[in-house]
């Protein structure tokens, strides 16, 4: 189970060479305030002086560490690893950079913190160094910034949670453990590490809390009771150490000294836990810790690891092979467009909307429920007062009194009736014209890759189908304003349909035995309203001249005739009426299926073939966007590095895990 680390490690290692962390890999993750003693505890990890020291935050980037472990210098093969050294450090920014002396390695470290970061800010870039020892067990590290309060110096004012921030994203990692440092001489309910930790890990499962400084303790007191677990539990355990201090630093006491220090100390405060306390035992628990976590986690790990690869190998296929024969290519991409374009309409693409109405089904519902409702909505006598039909009468009487309703007026009547039909047949037209439009957007969403990797191609399709659109629209609303102007051209009283007017013929027949009385009461009316004065709306003149002293009435009553004679007229226009716009109904729907959508659809390819398959265009038309380009190339990265990482991960064997 030992070389599970090292492959975790590799792993690591296979997705940062691409820049990119897909994959949430098990590693320690480190925490603590501000001088907790987080550098001090890591170093005697390693056993070597390598992390920068000083007042204020000092770590202000992540430092993600490796730790592997290698054969004494004098066991080595010559060709093991091929460094003639003890230990080493390498960088992953400072690539075949080999660095043999730890302070080189401080030196590079605080270098690499000032070229991202500014002052005392800090900065989310983690920087990655690997350690070469014999000295250390395999382990992999992330050192964070110290938790801070207060901003210091030039530090900016939210530095607080900046840095609260940067330790979230990390500790959030389910598959990462959380190390927490928190010194011994403070109170640990008030420890800022374990108040983070607990809310990303509130059942304590991935978190182990050192305590720090048990040297500095005041006198008289001790922290059995809190590395016993009984002030505040944590389920991985507590460990004490001892850390150096700053005259240690000072006089450059080495960490083999320290560490002889630490367990005499311990031996002497604390006999009962020193076994299980010190920097040596913390470093075998982290290693069997991450050991046991890396097995736990490896499942899940080949599962992801294997889903990744598929969607990657799906998204590099979408984005084609470099183009080799440019003809082949467009007539291929032109006919998918074409026929990509005419399923919709038909309603049998393979991108079928749910969220919305699309293509046909839109058109459909233009034609039945839009167009027709509209239609039905229209009063066949709005606009039309009792008042307007009876001077539409007159006027088609001229000087004469008549004695049955003419029929000029109901022809006039009936056509400014027809005449309101044509504005929403327009706007039919004009609504299936736009669902065309929006089918182009649509197939150009949810159609082959090969398009979207070249733009200029995509443009051309689009300005060829608007053209289409657009040349075959004129057409259209001229058929449809010829629908109603052939029925303003003729009003067909014979039609089979126009019942009321036959019903009106023989009601007018029956009384032509009293047409000479009704002549008389005509005359009589017409001579009465000529006493009283002229009605308005009867076409009267705008200044009426009054011979009498006496007042002239504003209004009348309709007589029996008149009222007789407009109800006549309304039967007959309501009848026609019904008539001609059952007829639009049903011819406008025909008229844009024939001369819009279905010319558009038995013209697109044709007209797409003719106006872009052409040899001075080729080169043009199918050169392939930047983005297109980059995107295939960090897939191909990133799917190189899954493959890489699944033959590292098939290298384990069952046995490797128990």
């Amino acid at each position: 189970m030992e070389t599970l680390i090292p492959i975790i490690n590799r792993l690591q290692e296979v997705f940062l060479t691409i820049g990119a962390e897909i994959i949430q890999l098990p590693q320690i993750v480190v925490v603590g305030s501000q001088s907790s003693g987080k550098s001090s505890v890591l170093e005697s990890l390693v056993g070597r002086d390598f992390l920068p020291r000083g007042s204020g935050i000092v770590t202000r980037r992540p430092l993600v560490l490796q730790l592997v472990n290698v054969h004494p210098l004098e066991e080595r093969g010559k060709q093991e690893y091929g460094v003639k050294a003890e230990e080493w450090g390498t960088f992953l920014h400072c690539k075949n950079q080999i660095f043999t002396d730890f302070n080189e390695i401080r030196k590079e470290i605080e270098e690499e913190t000032n070229r991202s970061t500014n002052n005392k800010g800090i900065s989310p870039e983690p920087i990655y160094l690997k350690i070469y020892s014999p000295n250390v067990l395999c382990l992999t590290l992330v050192d964070l910034p110290g938790i801070t309060k207060v901003p210091v110096g030039d530090q900016p004012e939210d530095i607080e949670t900046q840095v609260q921030e940067m330790i979230l994203s990390y500790i959030s990692n389910p598959n990462s453990l959380i190390l927490c440092v928190s010194p011994a001489n403070s109170d640990l309910a008030t420890s800022d590490a374990l108040k983070l930790a607990r809310e990303v890990d509130p059942d304590g499962r991935r978190t182990l809390l050192v305590v720090s400084k048990l040297d500095l303790m005041d006198a008289g007191t001790d922290a059995l009771e809190v590395l016993l677990g009984r002030v505040i539990p944590v389920r991985l355990g507590i460990i004490g150490v001892v850390n150096r201090s700053q005259h240690d630093l000072n006089t450059q006491k080495s960490l083999v000294d320290s560490c002889k220090d630490e367990h005499a100390f311990l031996q002497r405060h604390y006999p009962s836990l020193a076994s299980r306390c010190g920097s040596q035992y913390l470093a075998r628990i982290l290693s069997r810790l991450l050991m046991h976590h890396i097995r736990d986690c490896l499942p899940e790990l080949k599962t992801r690891v294997t889903v990744l690869t598929a969607q990657y190998q799906t998204r590099i296929n979408s984005y084609g092979q470099p183009v080799e024969d440019h003809s082949a290519t467009l007539l291929q991409i032109v006919t998918k467009f074409a026929t990509d374009y005419c399923n919709t309409i038909e309603g049998t693409a393979r991108h079928i909307q749910t969220s919305e109405l699309c293509g046909g089904a839109r058109i459909c519902y233009i034609f039945h429920e839009t167009f027709g409702r509209t239609l039905q909505s229209i009063d066949p006598l709005g606009g039309l007062t009792e008042l307007d039909i009876l001077t539409a009468i007159r006027n088609a009487t001229g000087p004469r009194p008549a004695l049955f309703v003419p029929e000029v007026s109901f022809e006039l009547l009936v056509k400014k009736q027809i005449k309101r039909l044509e504005e929403p047949s327009l706007r039919c037209v004009e609504l299936v014209h736009e669902e065309l439009q929006r089918i182009i957007q649509h197939c150009s969403a949810y159609s082959t890759q090969e398009l979207l990797r070249f733009p200029k191609l995509h443009e051309s399709i689009v300005e060829v189908v608007t053209s289409l659109l657009r040349k075959s629209l004129p057409i259209t609303n001229d058929m449809v304003h010829n629908l109603v102007a052939i029925e303003l051209a003729y009003i067909n009283t014979k039609h089979p349909d126009f019942t009321d007017a036959a019903q009106v013929s023989a009601s007018v027949n029956s009384q032509q035995a009293e047409a000479g009385d009704a002549g008389k009461r005509w005359k009589n009316e017409t001579m009465s309203l000529e006493e009283k004065g002229p009605v308005p709306g009867f076409g009267s003149p705008s200044k009426t001249v009054n011979l009498l002293d006496t007042a002239v009435p504003v209004s009348r009553k309709l007589s029996a005739r008149e009222q007789r004679d407009c109800e006549v007229i309304q039967r007959l226009i309501i009848c026609y009426f019904l008539i001609v716009r059952k007829s639009i109904q049903d011819s406008v729907p025909k008229t844009v299926m024939h001369f819009l959508v279905n010319f558009v659809k038995e013209h697109l390819q044709s007209e797409l073939v003719g106006q872009l398959y052409k040899q001075h265009l080729l080169q043009e038309l199918l050169v392939e966007s930047q983005e297109t380009a980059q995107q295939r190339t960090e897939v191909a990265q990133m799917l190189e590095a899954l493959k890489k990482a699944s033959n590292i991960i098939s290298e384990i064997r069952e046995t490797h895990l128990w």
